[in-house]
This record gives C-alpha cells, structure tokens and sequence, in this order.
C-alpha cells in the first residue's frame, strides 16, 4: 500500500454523528422538560448549528460562543424559555455517551493500522471527541487526534493539516492520505495542503465544488481495497 499515513475524520466518517446528535438532543430537552415530540425542533437546530460551524470554520465566531448560541437560538426562535447554557452543557456531555459506529469504521481502522498510522483530524470540541473515540471501540486503532480547539485553526486552514501532521511518527506528503465526508473542509483542505484525499461520500452527492478528491467511496468498506 501506498500511504503511511491516514488522517480520518470522525463526525459522518467514523461515527454516524446525526444518530448521536438527535439522541442527545432528545435526551437533553426532555431533562429540561419539553414534553412532546422534538422532531421539528431538531431539524431547526441542525439547520442553525450548520450555519453557526460555518461561521467558526470561517473565524467569523469562537467555538465556545457557538456551543450556546445554537441552542439560544433554537429556543428563541420557538419562544421556548429554556436555559441555552443549561442545554449546552448537558448536550456535549450526552455526546460523549451516546456514540453510534458507521458501518465497517471497526474493520477500516483496524485494516488500515496495520498498514500504517490512523490519526484523527477533527473541528470538534476536543474533550468530547476524546470521549467519543473512547466509548466507539476503536481507540486500539488510533494514534493522535487533532482538534481544531487545540490547534487554533480549523479545517480546511492549512495551518491545521500542518498541525495534525506534526502529531505522526513520521510524515511524507506522498504518503499520507485524508479520508473525509465534507469536500467544504475535509477535502478542500487536503487539496490545499497538498496530500491524496478520498471522499466518503455514501449519499452519492454529485461535487459542484472547487473541491477534487483523489478517490471516492460511498461505503467504508471500499475504501481499503481502492488504496490498495
């Protein structure tokens, strides 16, 4: 195999973060005593905390204003007197437990180790992501994270990937491959950086973007023998 180095994102490459949010997301409003259903709730605060990541990747907010605003808007916008600082806490916390796999992220991780290094490269909240891998099963396979709160850049800002990079046993450009599902940060920043990328793309989006990535692959399973 080619690579050495494989840089993996976690939310929506590894862990299915969707499945994760919206447990923590119920759990965290019934704690704080909404009764009913939060399906309508749910898709208003993804919409929101997109727009708001967005802005932080850009450096138009800091992380720690992002992590209440997403819920002081969600409950603003519904006239919902809840406590956003409350909701935030209990939230990061409900993450870190509820942690739900993609599909073959096992077999990838513990097929690519053997190989060479999996390193974790993420815009996350630091301490939650830690907590995350640790609870998924799959720390065994893992050598570093990067976070972008311990950076002080976020994907796609080269200065990040240069960051994660220096965390590796050892680094060469044409040995090292991000593995990604968001061309925006994941695979634009690897362009930017000058490494080999593969897209995670399992909805089979079509790229209307600047971003190209090296390989494609719409299931985790596929990615291993494509590097191959």
């Amino acid at each position: 195999m080619k690579h050495s180095l494989f840089l993996f994102d976690l939310d929506d490459t590894l862990l299915d973060f969707r499945a994760s949010e919206k447990l923590s997301f119920e759990r965290v409003l019934r704690e704080l005593g909404l009764v009913g259903g939060v399906d309508d709730l749910f898709l208003q605060y993804q919409g929101i905390n997109i727009e708001l990541w967005r802005a932080f990747e850009a450096g138009a907010v800091s992380k720690e204003f992002l992590k209440v605003e997403r819920f002081r808007k969600t409950f603003a916008a519904n006239g919902l007197e809840l406590d956003p600082q409350r909701a935030s806490h209990r939230y990061l916390e409900s993450l870190s437990e509820n942690v739900v796999l993609i599909d073959g992220a096992r077999r990838l991780c513990e097929s690519l180790a053997a190989f060479g290094e999996v390193g974790i490269i993420t815009n996350g909240v630091a301490s939650i992501q830690e907590r995350r891998i640790a609870s998924s099963g799959l720390g065994d396979y893992i050598s570093f994270t990067a976070t972008s709160e311990a950076c002080g850049y976020a994907k796609p800002d080269s200065r990040f990937f240069d960051y994660a990079t220096k965390m590796a046993r050892s680094f060469n450009k044409d040995e090292t491959i991000i593995v990604g599902d968001r061309l925006d940060a994941d695979i634009l920043g690897a362009n930017r950086f000058g490494i080999e990328s593969c897209w995670y793309n399992p909805g089979r989006l079509a790229n209307d973007t600047e971003a190209l990535p090296t390989f494609e692959a719409a299931h985790l399973d596929d990615i291993a023998p494509l590097l191959a």
